[in-house]
C-alpha cells in the first residue's frame, strides 16, 4: 500500500509541476537561453539572489543579465567584467560581487568549457555528494581567479563553508540543469542524474517538512538537507527532488493542506 504521505506529495508536485510555474519563478530566467553555457551561467547567477520576495528576486536578476547584455556567456568570456560598477544588485549583493563571480567563471570556462565540464573533471558523478563537490570546486576557480582583487568579507557567491550549508541556492541551480521531465526544469546536463541531486531547502520547504514529519532538523543546513532528501528518495528514488515542487509551492502560497495526524 502506498505511503499517506507520498500520495500527499505526488499530488502537491502534479499541481505545482507545471508551464503555469514559471512565470513566477527565477527559472524563467536559464529558460530563455538554448545554448547551455548561457543557461548554466544563468542559473548559477540568479540562484545567487534567490533570497527574499520573489519579485524582487525578478526584478533584479532581469537587471543583473541586462548587465551581461542578455548574452551570459559571451560577457563572461568577452565582456568588460572590471566595468560593472559597484552598484546593489540584490540587497547584500553588488557590482563587486557580480565581478567576483564573473572572473571565476571565466576561468571555469575557459578550462573546462562550460559548467558541466568543470562537474565532470572533477569526478561528480562518482561522488555521494556531488553538489558539494562542485561547490569546492567553483570556489577555488574563485579564489584563483580574484588573487589579486580579495573582496573585503564573504563573497556571497557561494557559501564558504561548504561542508555545513544546505547549499540551497546551487542546489536549486542543479534541479534546473538536471532534471529533465519537460515540464519546468531544462534538463541539459547528463554529468548528473535527477536521482544524485538534493533539494534546495529554503525556509518554506523546511517548515512545509517539518509540518508533515519529513524533517525533524531544526536548522536548515547540509544535514537537514541530508535528512529531508532521504525520506524524499523513498518515496521516488529516481527523482527526490521532484517534491521540491510540492514543498516549496505549498509554503510560498501558504496552501492548506490536511493535517499530519490525519495522514
Amino acid at each position: 500500500m502506498e505511503h499517506p504521505l507520498k500520495e500527499l506529495l505526488d499530488t502537491l508536485a502534479e499541481r505545482y509541476n507545471t508551464p503555469g510555474f514559471i512565470s513566477d519563478d527565477p527559472v524563467q530566467f536559464p529558460r530563455r537561453f538554448s545554448e547551455q553555457r548561457d543557461a548554466e551561467i544563468a542559473s548559477l547567477l540568479v540562484s545567487t539572489i534567490a533570497w527574499g520576495k520573489r519579485s524582487m528576486i525578478l526584478r533584479n536578476a532581469e537587471r543583473m543579465l541586462a548587465a551581461l547584455g542578455g548574452e551570459p556567456y559571451r560577457f563572461v568570456m568577452q565582456g568588460n567584467i572590471d566595468a560593472i560598477p559597484d552598484c546593489n544588485f540584490h540587497r547584500t549583493f553588488f557590482g563587486r560581487h557580480l565581478r567576483h563571480y564573473l572572473r571565476g567563471l571565466r576561468l571555469i570556462y575557459s578550462r573546462h568549457g562550460s559548467l558541466e565540464g568543470l562537474a565532470r573533471s572533477i569526478g561528480a558523478a562518482g561522488d555521494p555528494f556531488p553538489a558539494w563537490r562542485i561547490a569546492e570546486a567553483v570556489n577555488a576557480a574563485l579564489a584563483e581567479a580574484n588573487s589579486h582583487c580579495a573582496l573585503d568579507g564573504p563573497n556571497r557567491c557561494m557559501p564558504a563553508d561548504t561542508d555545513g550549508s544546505a547549499l540551497k541556492r546551487l542546489n536549486m541551480a542543479l534541479r534546473w540543469l538536471v532534471r529533465n521531465d519537460g515540464i519546468v526544469d531544462l534538463g541539459m546536463w547528463s554529468v548528473l542524474t535527477p536521482a544524485q541531486l538534493f533539494i534546495p531547502l529554503d525556509v518554506h520547504s523546511g517548515n512545509t517538512a517539518r509540518a508533515i514529519g519529513l524533517l525533524s532538523r531544526r536548522q536548515n543546513d547540509r544535514r537537514a538537507v541530508l535528512e529531508l532528501t532521504e525520506h524524499l528518495r523513498a518515496f521516488k528514488p529516481d527523482d527526490p527532488v521532484i517534491y521540491d515542487f510540492a514543498l516549496f509551492g505549498v509554503g510560498v502560497n501558504a496552501d492548506k493542506i490536511w493535517p499530519i495526524e490525519e495522514l
